[in-house]
């Protein structure tokens, strides 16, 4: 078995060496900007020390950024929407696009994609291991799917149960296999995260406004993202809320309009995404355990709306399940 790896950041180099083009061959034109682009001077404190990866609902790019800097980007075309990504340990990034999920290399080259069927939408891919993904699929009938990206082939698949599942873009936005091999499934429309076993047998539930995002912390606590009311909350295997923090009490120059995804840090602080209400508000904040902002970052001129962000120099191996807690 391949060793886990500290971070990602020996990989950066790949993407800023002279054979990486300008433009791949099936990177597609984006739409223009809607957002709002202050002239006022932009807010990245905290976060030049960060290597990211980084995308957002409203703009089809992948940023990758280093230092403070977009070192690298690709555009995946036009239509709805980035909503899920991850760098493998190789480098490949793997991203849904709603209708379509890829795999794309340092230098450019699409080299796994996968169409979703009519009626069918991507908003989940999460590494399992250097070839597998799972992916939650939204659909009438939302089901669940391990695919070798290597070979295209379905290795696993597992109706999701969904109660009245008939508006299909509200099914699921992110959908994890946790360390212990179970699955944790937000239902962003049901109002309610569970945690199932591989046969979908329930083993762990928890009632909560629009789940966007569940996350299972090394702790054994979930990290949740309740869109609704714009709150992020941990709560215990026993269901008592450990941590929480609301948007509303953030400092106004960090307050954000929403929050969809957030990431855990090894340092134990916490990362809000935002898509930042086209251009109002910051993207992302950073809070200490005590809450304290330590980094807000609020930069439209060179980056867009931030569902989310991989975090690449946290340690952390991609491709074991649960490493990273995101």
């Amino acid at each position: 078995m391949p060793e886990p790896v500290d971070s990602l950041q020996s990989v950066l180099h790949k993407f800023t060496a002279a054979s990486v083009p300008k433009r791949g061959p099936e990177e597609a034109e984006i739409d223009p900007p809607s957002w709002r682009v202050s002239a006022e001077a932009v807010c990245t404190e905290g976060f030049q020390r960060y290597s990211m990866l980084y995308i957002g609902e409203g703009c089809n790019r992948i940023f990758l950024v280093s230092g403070g800097n977009v070192i690298w980007t690709y555009d995946t075309g036009t239509g709805w929407e980035l909503d899920d990504i991850w760098m493998k340990k190789n480098g490949n990034i793997l991203f849904t696009r709603m209708s379509w999920a890829g795999e794309v290399t340092p230098d450019k080259r699409l080299v796994w994609r996968r169409n979703c069927l009519e009626g069918e939408e991507y908003h989940t891919i999460q590494p399992i291991d250097a070839e597998r993904v799972v992916m939650a699929v939204n659909a009438p009938t939302p089901y669940c799917m391990i695919v070798n990206t290597r070979t295209d082939q379905v290795e696993y698949r597992h109706e999701i149960p969904y109660d009245n599942p008939g508006w299909v873009h509200g099914h699921f936005r992110r959908f994890r296999m946790t360390d212990r091999k179970t699955f944790l499934v937000p239902y962003l429309s049901l109002n309610k995260v569970i945690e199932y076993d591989m046969d979908f047998n329930p083993v762990w539930r928890y009632a909560i406004d629009q789940p966007w995002a569940a996350v299972r912390l090394k702790n054994g606590n979930t990290l949740m993202n309740d869109e609704y009311h714009g709150l992020v909350r941990e709560a215990a295997p026993d269901g008592r809320t450990v941590w929480e923090i609301s948007l509303h009490t953030l400092p106004p120059e960090a307050r954000l309009a929403d929050c969809q995804s957030c990431v855990r840090l090894k340092n134990g602080n916490t990362i809000l995404c935002s898509r930042g209400n086209n251009g109002l508000s910051p993207q992302m904040v950073e809070v200490t355990p005590d809450k304290k902002v330590v980094g807000c970052l609020n930069d439209w001129r060179a980056l867009g709306p931030c569902t989310a962000v991989q975090i690449l120099n946290d340690p952390g191996d991609p491709e074991i399940p649960g490493d990273l807690q995101r």
